[in-house]
């Protein structure tokens, strides 16, 4: 009879491209993987995957294990947390994704206290500045910033969090102040590729009329990292557009300076999504959720 690691070990498999990636998600020998599949196969009497080939391809029978099988699994996920809420503990695993910088300094470090306060319970931490939407029901908690496209996700808002224009003051002596948005078209930009935004248009609303202007920039510099921009920034590289909660300091200190303060840029929330309503939650996110809640107010970056 098959059984519920059974059903877990099918839909690891399901959800990477080949069985060695599968291996390397079961911290196992890709020969293991191989031969657990067989196994389930034999007992079942029925082929899961198609052969020969490189890339994880279910058979018909195998898409109809991994989908009756998923509902067992919640089905006993559910109940496995309903005896633990009875107990009052915060148990099982907590599944957060959150993007890489802020998640560095701030998320990781509150699993951290989270972890130390409730002992028995695992944490998986997964930081990402592309996350894959397809794949946000693998989250109990997904942290965000930035503009949101997909709306079928719960929404808390856990901070406000501007974004602001900025360079050094070597730059600013080298170069100049920008007096409106277009005039940056003049200036040296760097630019964060993150989140599949449109990184080249600079969108700025005058604080005085409410006129909306855009900008559109040609980087002389790029990356998808929000440490490697800025610190092109202080070094006088360029001007960069970032989140508050990532440039306030070093605007506090004076290594960076804010340009164009005259006009505002959209502001990029930070935020939990989340997939089920507040009565659904577990007694693991609820938890965690409040303690974002406490830690991020007011906001440590002011």
């Amino acid at each position: 009879m098959i059984t519920s690691e059974d059903l877990r070990f099918i839909a690891t498999i399901a959800s990477h491209r080949t069985l060695a990636d599968a291996a390397r998600a079961l911290n196992i020998t890709p020969p293991s993987v191989t031969l657990r599949l067989q196994h389930i196969e034999r007992k079942l009497s029925l082929k899961l995957i198609q052969r020969p080939s490189r890339i994880v391809s279910l058979t018909e029978e195998g898409q109809l294990l991994l989908d009756k099988g998923q509902v067992i699994l919640r089905g006993l996920d559910e109940l496995q947390e309903q005896l633990d809420e009875r107990k009052e503990q915060v148990c099982g695993k907590l599944r957060v994704l959150a993007p890489l910088g802020f998640g560095n300094d701030y998320i990781a470090p509150l699993l951290g206290d989270y972890k130390v306060k409730h002992p028995q319970l695992d944490i998986e931490l997964e930081l990402s500045d592309n996350p894959n939407w397809s794949s946000h029901h693998k989250w109990d908690i997904v942290i965000y910033i930035g503009a949101l496209n997909d709306s079928s996700l719960k929404m808390i808002t856990l901070a406000s969090n501007q974004r602001f224009l900025c360079a050094s003051p070597k730059y600013v002596e080298e170069m100049g102040y920008p007096q409106v948005p277009q005039d940056l078209a003049k200036h040296r930009c760097i630019a964060l590729r993150e989140n599949n935004e449109d990184v080249t248009l600079w969108h700025f609303t005058h604080n005085a009329d409410h006129k909306h202007e855009v900008a559109r920039i040609t980087p002389t510099l790029a990356s998808n990292e929000g440490r490697v921009i800025k610190d092109w920034a202080t070094a006088g590289l360029g001007i960069i557009m970032r989140s508050e909660w990532d440039v306030q300091p070093q605007i506090n200190s004076g290594e960076l300076v804010r340009l164009l303060p005259d006009y505002t840029l959209p502001h990029a929330n930070i935020v939990a999504l989340l997939g089920n309503s507040e009565n659904e939650r577990s007694a693991r996110i609820s938890g965690f959720l409040a303690l974002l809640k406490e830690r991020l107010t007011p906001a440590p970056w002011k």
